[in-house]
């Protein structure tokens, strides 16, 4: 029996050091324990303050995107195979629901080439239906289980692209989320611990960052008139008008660039800011992948006193001439400061957005008022824990003090499993916790019930403590898996703050069958032993 005991007590022992370890560390002065319970234990937004914000992801954007290369990689193999048609176009879907209704329109196409074509696009682009107009006009409209595709790859992308954003910037205990289950809706939920001034995070996460390098063929224009009017009117094949910003000296104009870029976003491996060659100015410096690398230096080299165009986000911001032969090095100059240059290298690194976002929502909690929440939640956790304890200690006198310390035991627990799943604990997180306290106190309201029973119906003290314990483990376990169900569909349907409501209380439940099964029945056993006891104060 005491080699028995010896054993559970050991477990015991070891499982409450593992939970101070969890929570504390090894601190080694009074300091050290506050600073590293603060920094195991992660409070959310509504405890800790910070912005609360809701994109909306312009989808129609990833459509027209997909739209204009498909019109470039069709344009492309049609020339190979002989067949040169007018330049397509295609619809501009200006909101949401319209996305998916984007079209190309193709005009021009010579009647005995009619097969060829229609071979060739169910061949190579199997994910758009050939709609005839006429004898030589077509519509292409993508399939619906495509644009399905489409709408949530570029979400997840999106949502992707921006916990890249954010990791990069050290935000700890961020989070982001599609927010509902339509993709119609387009919406990504960003909550950002700590994030009081959300203005710089929220210029970072709308920027795109959709770095292209092309060939110049011709300009600066001042107007777009003057381009048209000096090639008679219609632009020369396969090459386009982009604006350019007034930048580093540059006037703002327009320039005639190649249709198809030399370098795009994807190829850029790594990116940093930098000193240029003048003192006091920053530029971004961005180093290429090994294949692109390879590409861009067969460019240049053949290209020697020409200009490349350094286009961001649509609009040329430079347009330096090729010096000689560059390989996978390159630099974007004017930044205004070196926050500036940072910013753009993060973006240029973390990787392009697929669509524009937009702000639909923003909210900041600032820290008094999850100061504030924290200390609401603390008063009344404990002031129901004492009304807890002190109803256990009125109604089961000695016994109580067993349910006392596994509902202490219960809590160290809990809060040392959210520090070793670095889990964020939020206001309603502290609900559960509440919530556990009942949970626990209803397990040992459970177990001392039954063992009163027992007593009365005649059994000795260990007895009636075996069988009590014994009948009631089934019944604990019962309601313990049926709540514990209820949190899985919780978890898996619900928003962050309803996700750490479950995760909380899952937790409090499964440590609550250990401390009042295990742990309670133990120190039962350990008071049995140390004497004989005739009666039992419960």
């Amino acid at each position: 029996m005491k080699r028995n005991l010896q054993i559970k007590f050991g477990v015991i022992v070891a499982t409450i050091l593992l939970c101070l370890f969890g929570i504390f560390g090894l601190p080694t002065s009074l300091a050290q324990v506050k600073e590293n319970f603060q920094k195991n234990i992660h409070l959310g937004l509504d405890l800790r303050g910070g912005s609360h914000l809701v994109l909306q992801v312009q989808l129609q954007d990833a459509f027209m995107a997909t739209a204009d290369v498909t019109m470039q990689r069709l344009q492309e193999e049609l020339k190979k195979q002989g067949v040169v048609l007018p330049p397509m176009d295609r619809n501009s879907p200006a909101t949401l629901d319209d996305a998916d209704k984007i079209q190309i329109n193709v005009h021009g196409v010579p009647v005995d080439k009619t097969s060829l074509f229609r071979n060739l696009v169910a061949e190579q682009f199997p994910d758009w239906i050939l709609t005839p107009v006429s004898s030589a006009d077509y519509r292409m409209t993508i399939k619906p289980s495509e644009a399905i595709k489409l709408k949530q790859d570029t979400l997840t992308q999106t949502m992707h692209t921006i916990e890249r954003k954010i990791n990069a910037l050290g935000l700890a205990e961020s989070s982001v989320q599609q927010r509902g289950r339509a993709e119609a809706e387009a919406e990504l939920l960003v909550q950002l611990p700590g994030v009081d001034d959300p203005a710089r995070i929220k210029a970072l996460l709308q920027e795109q960052a959709m770095l292209e390098l092309y060939e110049v063929k011709d300009g600066p224009f001042s107007s777009e008139q003057e381009a048209m009017a000096k090639h008679g009117g219609v632009l020369p094949l396969n090459t386009k008008l982009v604006h350019a910003v007034a930048r580093d000296g540059q006037a703002s104009g327009y320039y005639l660039l190649a249709m198809s870029p030399v370098i795009r976003g994807t190829d850029i491996r790594s990116a940093h800011a930098g000193q240029g060659e003048t003192p006091g100015r920053w530029e971004t410096d961005f180093v290429l992948t090994q294949e692109a690398a390879h590409r861009f230096e067969q460019f240049t080299e053949s290209n020697i006193g020409n200009r490349l165009a350094i286009v961001l986000d649509g609009s040329v911001i430079s347009a330096p001439t090729i010096q000689n032969r560059i390989s996978d090095t390159g630099r974007i100059t004017g930044a205004a400061n070196e926050q500036e240059a940072a910013d753009l290298a993060l973006n240029l690194t973390a990787g392009s957005l697929p669509a524009r976002v937009v702000v639909e929502e923003e909210r900041t909690v600032g820290p008094s008022l999850g100061a504030d929440s924290i200390h609401e939640g603390y008063v009344a956790g404990l002031a129901g824990l004492i009304a807890v304890v002190i109803s256990m200690l009125v109604y089961y006198r000695a016994a109580g003090i067993n349910a006392t310390l596994a509902l202490v035991l219960n809590a160290v627990i809990l809060i040392a499993a959210l520090a070793y799943f670095d889990a964020t604990l939020t206001l309603p997180g502290i609900a559960g916790i509440i919530l556990t306290i009942g949970m626990a106190v209803d397990s040992n309201v459970l177990i001392f019930e039954r063992v009163r029973e027992e007593l009365r119906a005649g059994k000795g003290v260990a007895a009636a403590l075996d069988a009590g314990f014994s009948k009631a483990f089934l019944t604990i376990i019962d309601t313990h898996v049926t709540t514990v169900v209820s949190c899985a569909f919780l978890f898996l349907f619900g928003t962050g703050p309803v996700k750490g409501f479950a995760v909380t209380l899952v937790i409090g439940l499964i440590a609550n069958v250990f401390t009042a099964v295990f742990v309670s029945k133990t120190i039962f056993d350990w008071e049995l032993s140390r004497k004989r006891v005739a009666t039992l104060s419960i």
